[in-house]
């Protein structure tokens, strides 16, 4: 009786952990693991390149949940249009890809870099295509099952690194990649692997992270804004748009489209408006400057209550300092994250 008793309550207590914690970490893994993250970064960008994994791996156990919350289960911009919603555009960037992409039923379908299954799920729906996703975080992974559970006969998910995917050369139809590539250390190498993976003919889109033209590396705060960026999101190094074509066609791809469709928002609907708090929604009170600043408070005092466990304000912290860099990044017009490209690999 004693041991039922003692096996319950472990259950109980072990529940509670996992509702306080982050992803799939103990309580106090919490805390070593943004400090770890911030010294990871600021090793140096060849450091964060040698250890990319772990360094990709443990941002996302971090923030995750932070994210899922305040954009549900898509996590990308999309530029949108006048009287749009910032989940109306993302559903519509998603079909944009379907139908550059042809995609329709058979068709066996790569996401590189398939985060919680956000995306998969709307393009499963909206084609009736079949999904391989790979993400590198295994929470993400657990996470992607129960969102596609609808239509889970046409979705898997690998936890694998995208730099090496795990699977014969020539055997996807399809690819596409929602600004994931841009954690790769070595972009033109990713996408060597992808184009490996497709089969001759097969195309792949999606939309990248990138500087542009107006960025100017010898203006101290255009590095500034650079760096707080690649710090807020586990990045590396963040590389201009000639990066995402040049790496395509010495990958061996056809380009076939490339462009920056954050250009092609509203004018009076940047990219980064979901970040500024004007949309006067309840759903997007959490990505706004207050509803950040709201978050960082409550969680701040949960950690004194020993509701939330120690290092959970510091990864919010870092968070809204991302947020505002963007924006920062976005109004100065020296960062896009709606680098469109779309690319085949020719038949022979």
């Amino acid at each position: 009786m004693r041991s039922a008793r003692n096996k319950q309550f472990l259950s109980k207590s072990n529940k509670r952990q996992s509702f306080r914690s982050l992803a799939d970490l103990r309580p106090d893994q919490v805390e070593p693991s943004i400090h770890q993250y911030i010294e990871i970064f600021e090793a140096g960008s060849e450091h964060s390149k040698h250890h990319y994994q772990q360094y990709v791996d443990q941002y996302y156990n971090l923030v995750t949940d932070f994210y899922r919350f305040g954009w549900g289960q898509s996590f990308h911009f999309a530029p949108r249009q006048k009287g749009e919603s910032v989940e109306a555009a993302m559903l519509r960037h998603q079909h944009f890809l379907a139908d550059k992409l042809s995609l329709k039923p058979g068709m066996q379908v790569l996401d590189v870099g398939c985060g919680v299954g956000g995306p998969m799920h709307a393009l499963a729906q909206y084609c009736g295509a079949s999904f391989i996703g790979i993400t590198i975080n295994a929470y993400q992974i657990k996470c992607a099952k129960v969102n596609t559970q609808d239509v889970h006969s046409r979705c898997q998910f690998i936890q694998g690194d995208f730099m090496q995917i795990p699977t014969a050369a020539d055997c996807f139809d399809s690819a596409y990649a929602l600004e994931s590539i841009v954690h790769a250390p070595n972009r033109a190498k990713a996408f060597q692997e992808v184009f490996r993976v497709l089969k001759p003919g097969g195309c792949f889109a999606g939309y990248e992270w990138c500087m542009t033209d107006l960025f100017d590396s010898g203006n101290a705060k255009h590095i500034r804004i650079k760096k707080q960026i690649e710090m807020g999101d586990a990045l590396s190094g963040i590389g201009h748009t000639s990066e995402v074509r040049d790496g395509l066609l010495a990958a061996g791809f056809e380009l076939l489209e490339a462009r920056d469709c954050a250009l092609e928002a509203h004018l009076d609907i940047p990219w980064y408006r979901a970040l500024q708090g004007r949309d006067f929604k309840l759903r997007s009170i959490p990505r706004s400057p207050a509803g950040r600043a709201l978050t960082n408070i409550v969680v701040r005092v949960g950690e004194r209550l020993r509701l939330f466990p120690k290092g959970t304000a510091l990864v919010s912290t870092v968070l809204n300092m991302a947020a505002d860099t963007l924006v920062e990044g976005g109004k100065s017009g020296i960062f896009t994250p709606a680098y469109f490209f779309l690319a085949r690999k020719p038949e022979n």
